[in-house]
């Protein structure tokens, strides 16, 4: 038989164990990458220069703009007259930088072009590439106590 002192540790330990596995979650998401798992670099997406950019033209076909541009990350069924290039670059599980290009065609020839600022050349793109893969950015002004009040403050 089931005593009632039984049935309440159960229960506490029922909670006891959905709450720790719930604090799971969030244990990874404030260690520093030195206490927790190594998180890898991610670059994903459309490596764009402004010299590609710059060799863009109104009236230039899909296949003209595939050429100079690459294929876009973004395409839709629904809206085929805007291509969607996206660069994202992430470390240690931290959005670093992110930038949109997006293109816009009329009757299937190159109409208009928006986006955030480019780097200036494909050796410029390449050594900033380097630099963030190489290097982890030094945040020599900060104190100590500050960089743990940082840790608890990321999202």
């Amino acid at each position: 038989m089931i005593t009632p002192s039984f049935r309440a540790a159960a229960r506490a330990l029922c909670c006891a164990a959905a709450l720790s596995l719930a604090a799971c979650a969030t244990v990874e998401k404030y260690t520093p990458s030195w206490m927790g798992v190594y998180r890898i670099d991610i670059n994903q997406g459309n490596y764009l220069s402004q010299d590609m950019v710059d060799k863009l033209k109104v009236g230039m076909t899909k296949q003209q703009v595939k050429l100079v541009l690459g294929t876009p990350l973004i395409t839709s069924a629904f809206r085929d007259n805007r291509w969607d290039y996206v660069y994202e670059f992430e470390r240690q599980g931290r959005m670093r930088e992110h930038r949109n290009f997006t293109v816009w065609f009329a009757e299937d020839k190159l109409a208009r072009w928006e986006g955030d600022q480019m780097p200036e050349s494909v050796v410029e793109l390449n050594r900033s590439a380097s630099d963030k893969a190489l290097r982890l950015p030094k945040d020599d002004n900060t104190s100590f106590l500050d960089r743990i009040k940082d840790i608890f403050k990321r999202e």
